[in-house]
């Protein structure tokens, strides 16, 4: 008889294969799990709650997709557990670029700046992924454009922004689709007409039919953290959020990402130490910044704002992990009891909370790998988005490819 995990993976038509791509985990931890030795990472068994709710994995599916503003591929693992092929990858920061080339093993090494790279040195591709940065601009009157003798209209709104780098590449190479994603503050940005001018470049200026929701990633992982996601299809398909089957809010909780200190899990220097495993020391506030983050909150709170630390137990669901993190850990403190200062998470936590697998692997500083976790987006949104993209994709990349075949 199956036990549960592996009849989710049945139920969510995943071979092993599937399964250990798709959580991060290798073939034998999975092996492990259906076999009953060892309980599964709650993250794993979300992977499989949300395929098996969005039907099964169209396994043997090809597409070729770029990678921009790739930070550390987070939004990437959502399309290669689908069947997708990086054939490009653009990301500035040298230390996520040395964490990208350490998790994803590809003909190509990362490409710098994608505002210096031209839409020729970019291969044909089927779909365009960008976790955009939003700089803040604003739209000049079209008078003092002819004044300049600028050009006006969608293309010169978006001047100045990475954004239109996005548009210009999907100008070129006319992907069959799309996915954006950025901060949900970006709807309300100069008064919503940045986010205006996106959605009139994507639709009027570029023709493609767009599709936006604010996800929140507590639906997956025990942390708040709400992005928007834009999606596109160069034709018309009949895409709907309403495919998008999201567990409930706030089920899972921080226990499931902490180190469980007891010797369940194998030491990870330096973040565990110890045939215990046990969160090394260093992770522990001192008392100076401790005393310093409670003076602080006491200060903000008597003048009636709401700054302050978040100090969370495994019982809690944490706050939004920024990229300024390194910095004191204020936004998400550990609990070590009351006669205990409270303790950083560590990267390798900070990793899990964002939703990769163990194995994912951390080459760089805890500062870069905090701002690197701080900056992800949470893997099993993308999953999830991915899996009820596939078949719109699927629909208009195989009668292109079958029609070169023939």
């Amino acid at each position: 008889m199956l036990n549960e995990f592996a009849a989710l993976r049945v139920r969510a038509g995943l071979s092993l294969d599937d399964v250990a791509r798709m959580t991060g985990y290798s073939v034998r931890h999975v092996q492990r799990w259906e076999a009953g030795d060892g309980k599964p990472r709650e993250a794993a068994v979300r992977v499989l709650h949300s395929m098996a709710s969005v039907g099964p994995v169209q396994t043997g599916s090809r597409f070729n997709f770029i990678d921009l503003f790739a930070g550390i591929g987070g939004i990437r693992k959502g399309f290669d557990a689908i069947g997708g092929h990086c054939v490009f990858t653009s990301e500035w920061n040298k230390f996520a670029q040395e964490t990208y080339a350490a998790n994803f093993r590809d003909n190509h090494p990362p490409h710098g700046d994608i505002t210096a790279i031209g839409t020729d040195e970019i291969p044909d591709h089927d779909v365009l992924l960008a976790g955009f940065p939003c700089q803040p601009f604003s739209i000049a009157g079209v008078s003092k454009k002819n004044s300049l003798g600028r050009k006006h209209g969608f293309l010169d709104e978006t001047q100045g922004t990475l954004f239109f780098d996005v548009a210009r590449i999907i100008r070129a190479k006319r992907p069959a689709a799309f996915l954006l994603e950025n901060v949900k503050n970006l709807k309300s940005h100069d008064k919503g007409r940045t986010f205006d001018v996106i959605l009139r470049t994507l639709t009027e200026e570029l023709g493609y039919k767009v599709w936006h929701q604010v996800i929140d990633a507590q639906h997956f992982v025990p942390q708040h953290r709400e992005r928007i996601v834009i999606v596109g299809f160069r034709e018309a398909v009949p895409f709907s959020w309403d495919d998008l089957k999201l567990p409930p809010k706030g089920k899972v909780r921080l226990s499931s990402i902490l180190h469980p200190e007891d010797g369940s899990e194998k030491a990870e220097a330096p973040y565990t130490l110890g045939p215990d495993a046990v969160v090394n020391g260093k992770y522990t506030l001192t008392d100076k910044l401790w005393q310093y983050l409670q003076g602080y909150a006491a200060k903000h709170k008597a003048a009636g704002n709401g700054f302050g630390f978040g100090l969370v137990t495994p019982d809690d669901v944490a706050r939004t992990l920024s990229a300024r993190y390194y910095k004191d850990g204020s936004e998400i403190l550990v609990s070590q009891g009351p006669k205990s200062n409270p303790r950083r998470l560590t990267p390798r936590e900070c990793a899990r909370l964002m939703g990769y697998g163990d194995d994912f692997r951390i080459p760089v500083s805890d500062t870069q790998a905090y701002k690197q976790f701080g900056n992800s987006v949470a893997v099993p949104v993308f999953e999830a988005v991915a899996s009820v993209m596939q078949p719109h994709i699927q629909a208009l990349v195989e009668p292109v490819r079958g029609s070169k075949a023939a």
